[in-house]
């Protein structure tokens, strides 16, 4: 759970900066997206293989360019 306490001066828009940085840094987006409905097992493997595919593609682009 992100939690931001507005310190003393500080205005509501670098609270709100430091608030969804942190929120993004936890990951807590794509955690609600990921349980926002269900995937049958069989589903959430080829998701899990898409993306480690996805994931390899990429590295390999890195190395080789």
């Amino acid at each position: 759970m992100a939690e931001v306490i507005v310190q003393e001066g500080e205005s509501l828009e670098s609270a709100l900066r430091r608030f969804k940085r942190k929120v993004q840094q936890e990951d807590i987006i794509k955690e609600v997206k990921r349980h926002s409905f269900y995937l049958k097992p069989g589903e959430k493997k080829r998701v899990k293989q898409a993306l480690a595919r996805k994931r390899n593609r990429k590295k390999s682009r890195q190395i080789s360019a």
